[in-house]
């Protein structure tokens, strides 16, 4: 009866809030220090809650370092995006030095009364030959010049288009390099926050007899699961083939953040079926929860990943028979229970 109480607790610890992409907020912990418990139910309800409550963190965790990854990300892409406009900045910049000279000195010729026009030729030649070279020489002239001015507007604009590209570039690399500062911050934190509640917890599974803690261990199948028989008949498929590799590590301890082999954490377990089958899912629950294709629950495959909480916070490897297998929580190893000792969000394929 403890066991099945024990059980309910642990269905119906509240989550709350929905963890995104981006930062989650870390469930509260209770201010005072751990309560004396009077009795084993109660330490074991302790425990779950306190487990629960670092399992939530834990899969923050994970979700805020795939953040923080993507926000790094973007900022070494900004960085060298911001390095190649300015190197096109240079160049325009060495283009303009280069007709510079010979703008300067049309400038200053027009401004000195020059005459580089046929009208002016007809006016002062002598001779048709005189007027023939000089309109040639006015030709080679105002050809020069055409060239000179339209490189020097060509240059001068994309020096305009460099500049500009430049300083977006510099303000990308700038907004990239504070986001991924604050998530930093953040994750800090949480790791800290973190750290408090794994320390509560152990403190409480230390305080645990060796019958208590036998009692939340549990077995490692429910009653009448036949593991043999469900292998047996799995279909060829990814999904069927990472629930076998998985099924190999039933016994494995819970650990925060572990993706085996020696120990896991819920979606590290997920993480790690799946790669033994090269395939490569997200690390937290809740990017696992937004990829590959939506399951109904009604039609579940053995393999298929399956995700309880309102928040996602929890994962697993559907079992067959309405089971899962899954790093449950801190004192209790890898194993199949029934889907029904928890809270279903949704279901995925991969």
């Amino acid at each position: 009866m403890a066991s099945q109480k024990m059980k309910r607790s642990m269905c119906t610890a509240l989550a709350t809030g929905v963890l995104s992409l981006t930062l989650v907020a870390i469930p509260a912990m209770p201010a005072s220090a751990d309560p004396v418990v009077a009795n084993p139910t109660e330490a074991l309800e302790r425990l779950a809650e306190l487990s629960r409550q670092s399992e939530q963190t834990t899969e923050a965790l994970h979700n805020a370092q795939i953040d923080l990854d993507g926000k790094q990300s973007a900022q070494r892409t900004a960085e060298a995006r911001l390095a190649s406009d300015r190197e096109l900045l240079a160049a325009a910049g060495a283009r303009i030095d280069q007709f510079r000279p010979a703008v300067g000195k049309l400038a200053a010729a027009s401004y000195q009364g020059a005459r580089t026009n046929r009208l002016y030729a007809l006016m002062v030649s002598d001779s048709p030959q005189q007027l023939l070279d000089q309109m040639s020489a006015l030709d080679a002239i105002s050809n020069e010049t055409a060239k000179a001015v339209s490189g020097f507007k060509q240059a001068t604009s994309e020096a305009a288009v460099a500049a500009e590209a430049s300083r977006v570039s510099a303000d990308a690399a700038r907004a990239a390099t504070e986001q991924a500062k604050l998530v930093s911050d953040e994750l800090q934190n949480k790791q800290s926050e973190l750290q408090k509640q794994i320390d509560s917890v152990t403190r409480a599974f230390d305080q645990l007899t060796g019958a208590e803690r036998a009692q939340l261990a549990g077995s490692p199948f429910p009653a009448g699961f036949d593991a043999g028989r469900i292998l047996a008949n799995l279909a060829p498929g990814s999904g069927s083939a990472a629930l076998q590799a998985g099924l190999t590590q039933v016994g494995k301890p819970y650990s925060w953040g572990a993706t085996g082999p020696d120990a896991f954490d819920c979606s590290g377990l997920v993480v790690w079926a799946y790669k033994q089958i090269g395939k490569v899912l997200p690390r937290s629950s809740q990017a696992q929860a937004g990829g590959g294709t939506p399951v109904d629950k009604g039609q579940l495959q053995p393999g298929d990943v399956v995700l309880f909480y309102n928040d996602a916070s929890h994962v697993g490897l559907y079992a067959g028979d309405g089971n899962v297998l899954h790093a449950s929580t801190y004192g209790t190893p890898v194993k199949v229970d029934s889907m029904a000792s928890m809270p279903f969000y949704g279901a995925r394929r991969y």
